[in-house]
């Protein structure tokens, strides 16, 4: 299964821990870092890149608690011009400030998982990645 994982790199930082510890958990369960490969390149390799594995994915997951146009762009392109599911955390106490075409959107193929804590992301993952294999 190819897991497309998105964060915000750029725009507000504050959840880049979590997708630290959402990187573990999908290595752990089998799926690739590609971190590593955006250093030394430049941005149009990363679009095209990226346009690439969004195209090619099974699942698009998304830790959107942070303000990113990135993130939105994925998830878009990808609800929108797929058939693919899309599964994206954001962090309860900032429901407020995520954008409100996250919180929400009601794309029958998009799950939303607002969280207070770990176990539930690594809950909903387990659940929706056997669900999908």
């Amino acid at each position: 299964m190819k897991v497309y994982f998105g964060f915000t790199v750029a725009g507000d930082r504050s959840a880049v821990p979590m997708a630290r510890r959402i990187v573990e958990l999908l290595e752990e369960m089998g799926h690739d870092d590609a971190a590593q490969l955006d250093r030394g390149i430049t941005p149009q390799a990363v679009f095209e890149r990226d346009m690439n594995w969004l195209s090619q994915c099974d699942i698009f997951i998304g830790e959107v608690s942070g303000s990113s146009f990135g993130i939105g762009f994925e998830a878009g392109f990808l609800l929108g011009g797929s058939a693919r599911k899309a599964l994206l955390f954001y962090r309860r106490e900032v429901e407020g400030r995520v954008s409100l075409l996250i919180t929400g959107n009601t794309h029958p193929n998009c799950t939303l998982v607002p969280y207070t804590d770990f176990a539930q992301i690594e809950a909903q993952l387990r659940h929706t990645l056997t669900t999908l294999q």
